[in-house]
């Protein structure tokens, strides 16, 4: 029999458990048999299925197979910080929120720096995966969409709270220990399936799917792959999510990474999936494909196995296959090849196995129970990062007044891949735990809106989808009250006083329907515009504007009946309202502060509102209505402390200047509100580490978010030169630490480390390396290990870091490989990426990187550097990158280039018209040696040769490829 996928596996893996009520086949065959290897196994149930079947098992719902007693599986339960939801095929695809135990988003996992602690919560939810699959499975599958380990970049990007690090060995050492969790721990059974989000360089949601990352070599190998492969690798995952983007020109969902590298960092086989309905894109926004047919084809071929479309329906994906084989595009090797690698992760999981398996008896008891609980509280307390502590303003002394205000204050927010939190503990609860007298307040105005034609106001009247809000009330009652809380923008939330519910748009009739703002559209935002009247007009801002299909329509005006409508495109024709502030909520606030001891500020953001899947954030400030509130807190209370309660980094630049206490959390959980009490009353000693730089302002950043050239723009700790408000790995704590003169030798870095204050405490190590000389830019420090230590007070420790030569490798651009090159290496031992306690120096004898011989065949991609236009484009649709020149000038260069009395250009080129090339010597206008004429192959994917006489250079010199117009560019060589 062919073996139909690899590498082979000699270990034999159990299963898990049986769904009751399924067919079952006779266990004599070979693949049940738990003792055969995986391949084996595998083997004997493709080769049992007929052609229909296995191409079947390509739909994200894989169909049940009754004669052989197999069942439905369903790939995908999102779970980034626990089991969050997934969709019930019984009930129209519907979402069906799971209500386990809540985890700090992944941004605070990462901040704890703790992989110890960060595999027991992916072991907890590994768990609780098992106990939500026991109570329903044909909803909640055991292919779990987690972790996400595309790194954060740009903190503008509105995934940022799924995100672990800018640093890919960071992330690579949180990534891999949340797998390892999720996974069991056991090399050859597997507790749940983790799939790694989103293969590859994914940071931007505007134009998501037609926007192309330009990714160079360095930075491709160096930066993005590294992230993915640190859990692959280590066999932490079983397959990866590819992304919706372009990378390099080609859409991610067709990536040859797919099939080939990625799948060759895993002794084991991967199932690798699609992104919702990416599929579709290639034939629809990419228009990378004229046919599914095409496009079903170059997805199984680039190596996924999965096709996340239509939600149960897989006859749209069976019938392009099918199409695809009848034309030639795709054979059954093809088939067997994708259908084995999805069935490889069902026997890993114990489904074929008589009993179950390991984890087979993992059932619902698991849920949100009390150890989890306390896990959770564990975790948002290790997540906690203390930015700032002046005068020992904390910890707080138990037992005296607190105000305790702010928009986050006594609520919590869940997330678009959280759960349903199942109770809830605030700063306001945590807090009260341990003050003598607790006083609270939202800080948002209290408001009615009267209109200024009918002289009535807005009003709730009721809480379900019929209940349309209206124009009625003659006076400003509790039903025609709202809270306005400012989240930044200008954008509010209404919360109707009556009821407690906000106010949103529901397709039709305004309503106040929910309990906090959700859903893929976020339907409860609004902005007050004020006119030059006095009065306001109401901008709907809920995220479904922005879409293609929603209309012109985005003011509110009052029908006949009263009700609200959506009813015009701008201010002019909207209604016109009296905004009546009833309550100011600053003033408020203020007179809490006043008469406490201290005011506890808590603010941040929304996790619906300010940034999240499908939109990314234009500032990186925190809402102004909420720095005001801050402000004039800080005026009247002089031991004011913010609270931070975010997703990502805000510019606190003011609080920074003028707060004496701050500390960050991101939105941690149900225990949210005990881990903030804990570290502000001193019960935990806060030792929480940033894992991404927190800028002064937005002009530290590059002005395009789509920019992911990290080493040109100098983007990140690893290569800004720029002085950040908090610099990455940054963390205070309650207690201090000195460092001793760190010894390299034998594969690591010891370091004595002592505890010299009077409080226990954990301190974080980070071991960062910088490279004194080198061919190419490298970056300013680079993390190399890390460890979370705990010392009592007084107590010494030798810490042990582990870094070899091997460690140092980067890419080569002349050569395409890992490198190590000869140089002296700063060892830099310390408490953050700026706070460097100790170094030394490491003289290591590598490599040289010889001049570059291009009269070898040359892959254009492979530049030195490049014109800002110059884009990394798609060699063909199915492999290979070149570089594309739009316009007259564009440029690449190939640094330290030995010409050797090189005569002849040649070049493989592809352009829709005429141009030329130009070669040049070090510089774009530098001396001209060569024209090349590039003629037009009316296609962008036909390649020919264009070729010049060069006038004679020899020596070592900078060569600059000058195009004329635009083209693309494979390869290219001197001789």
């Amino acid at each position: 029999m062919r073996r139909r996928f690899l590498p082979v596996l000699a270990a034999a893996l159990l299963l898990a458990p049986a769904i009751p009520g399924a067919a079952h086949a006779d266990p004599a065959y070979p693949f049940r048999d738990p003792h055969l290897s995986l391949q084996t196994r595998v083997d004997d149930l493709v080769g049992r299925l007929t052609l229909d079947e296995k191409i079947s098992l390509l739909h994200q719902y894989q169909p049940a197979i009754p004669r052989l007693g197999i069942n439905l599986f369903k790939a995908g339960t999102e779970a980034l910080h626990g089991v969050a939801w997934s969709n019930d095929i019984d009930n129209g695809g519907a979402v069906v929120q799971a209500d386990g135990t809540s985890f700090a988003q992944p941004v605070g996992l990462a901040s704890t720096w703790d992989t110890d602690l960060i595999e027991r919560v992916g072991s907890a939810v590994g768990d609780e995966a098992r106990g939500f699959n026991a109570k329903n499975p044909r909803v909640f599958g055991l292919n779990l969409w987690a972790p996400v380990v595309n790194l954060l970049r740009d903190p503008r990007w509105g995934r940022n709270e799924e995100g672990y690090s800018e640093d890919p060995l960071l992330t690579g050492a949180i990534s891999t220990a949340y797998g390892d969790g999720l996974q069991g721990g056991d090399p050859n059974h597997l507790k749940a399936a983790p799939t790694l989000k989103h293969y590859l360089a994914y940071n931007n949601e505007a134009g998501r799917d037609v926007t192309s990352s330009n990714v160079p070599p360095r930075v491709l190998n160096e930066y993005d792959r590294e992230a993915f492969k640190a859990a692959l690798t280590a066999n932490a995952a079983t397959g990866v999510m590819a992304s919706y983007n372009l990378v390099n020109g080609r859409p991610a969902t067709v990536d040859p990474d797919l099939a080939t590298i990625e799948r060759g960092w895993s002794k084991y086989p991967l199932f690798n999936v699609s992104d919702a309905y990416a599929p579709y894109n290639l034939t629809g926004s990419q228009k990378y494909y004229a046919t599914q047919a095409e496009a079903n084809a170059a997805v199984i071929k680039a190596g996924l196995n999965a096709f996340t479309v239509d939600d149960a329906n897989g006859t749209p994906t069976v019938t392009a296959i099918k199409q695809a084989l009848a034309q030639g595009l795709l054979t059954e090797h093809d088939i067997d090849v994708a259908a084995g690698q999805a069935l490889s992760i069902r026997f890993r999981l114990g489904e074929f196995d008589p009993g179950g398996g390991k984890y087979g008896k993992i059932g619902p008891e698991v849920i949100n129970s009390p150890a989890n609980q306390k896990l959770s509280r564990e975790t948002a307390d290790a997540a906690m990062v203390l930015l700032k502590n002046e005068n020992n303003a904390l910890p707080l002394k138990p037992g005296g007044k607190v105000a305790v205000v702010g928009p986050l204050a006594d609520t919590l927010y869940s997330d678009w891949y959280g759960g349903k939190l199942p109770y809830q503990v605030t700063a306001v609860d945590g807090i009260k735990e341990r003050a003598k007298e607790v006083v609270s307040s939202t800080g948002s105005d209290r408001i009615a809106l009267k209109d200024v034609a009918t002289g009535k106001y807005i009003t709730a009247t009721g809480t379900t989808d019929a209940d349309a809000v209206a124009v009625t009330a003659d006076s400003a009652t509790t039903a025609a009250q709202f809270d306005a809380d400012d989240w930044g923008q200008d954008v509010l939330t209404l919360k109707n006083v009556s009821n407690g519910k906000y106010l949103g748009y529901n397709w039709g009739p305004f309503i106040t329907r929910d309990d906090q703002p959700n859903g893929w559209f976020v339907q409860q935002q609004f902005k007050l515009e004020p006119q030059a009247d006095g009065t306001v007009a109401i901008r709907y801002a809920g995220y479904e504007t922005s879409e293609s299909w929603f209309g012109a329509n985005k003011y509110i005006t009052v029908g006949a009946d009263g009700k609200l409508a959506l009813g015009s495109p701008d201010a002019a024709g909207a209604a016109k309202f009296g905004k009546e502030v009833l309550r100011s909520g600053i003033d408020e606030a203020v007179a809490a502060a006043k008469t406490a001891d201290t005011a506890v500020l808590v603010v941040g953001s929304q996790p619906f509102i300010n940034g999240r899947e499908a939109h990314d954030r234009t500032t990186m400030a925190l809402g102004a209505g909420q720095e005001a509130l801050v402000k004039a807190v800080r005026a009247v209370n002089p031991h004011t402390i913010v609270v931070l309660q975010t997703s990502y980094p805000d510019t606190i630049t003011w609080e920074q200047q003028h707060v004496p206490g701050i500390v960050w959390t991101t939105h941690a959980g149900a225990e949210t509100g005990h881990a903030i009490a804990d570290v502000l009353y001193g019960d935990y000693n806060p030792a929480g580490r940033l894992t991404q730089t927190w800028y002064a302002s937005d002009s530290q950043l590059p002005a395009d978010l789509l920019n992911y050239d990290i080493i040109s723009s100098d983007q990140t700790y690893l290569y800004s030169k720029q002085a950040p408000l908090y610099p990455f790995g940054y963390g205070l704590s309650y207690t201090s630490f000195k460092y001793g003169k760190p010894a390299v030798g034998n594969g690591k870095v010891t370091v004595t480390v002592t505890n010299t204050g009077r409080r226990d405490g954990d301190e974080v190590v980070q071991l960062y390396t910088h490279q004194r000389t080198s061919r190419d830019k490298t970056a300013v420090k680079q993390l190399r290990s890390f460890d979370r230590v705990h010392l009592k007070a007084g107590q010494t420790k030798t810490v042990s870091l582990k870094l070899t030569a091997g460690d140092l490798k980067r890419w080569d651009v002349t050569r395409s490989r890992w490198v190590v090159e000869s140089s002296v290496y700063d060892v830099l031992v310390g408490a953050s990426s700026s706070d460097i306690r100790q170094r030394a120096t490491w003289n290591v004898r590598g490599e040289t990187i010889p001049a570059r011989d291009l009269s070898r065949v040359t892959r254009a991609e492979n530049f030195d550097a490049y014109a800002p236009a110059v884009k990394l484009v798609d060699e063909s649709k199915a492999t290979g990158t070149a570089v594309g020149s739009s316009a007259a000038g564009d440029w690449i260069v190939f640094k330290d280039a030995d010409l050797r009395n090189g005569r002849t250009f040649t070049a493989s080129t592809a352009a829709l018209g005429a141009t030329t090339i130009e070669v040049r010597l070090d510089s774009p206008t530098g001396k001209l040696i060569g024209t090349a004429p590039v003629a037009a192959t009316g296609d962008i994917y036909q390649y020919a040769t264009a070729t010049a006489n060069l006038a004679k250079a020899s020596g070592h010199h900078d060569v600059y490829l000058v195009f004329g117009g635009a083209l693309r560019v494979s390869t290219f060589s001197i001789r």
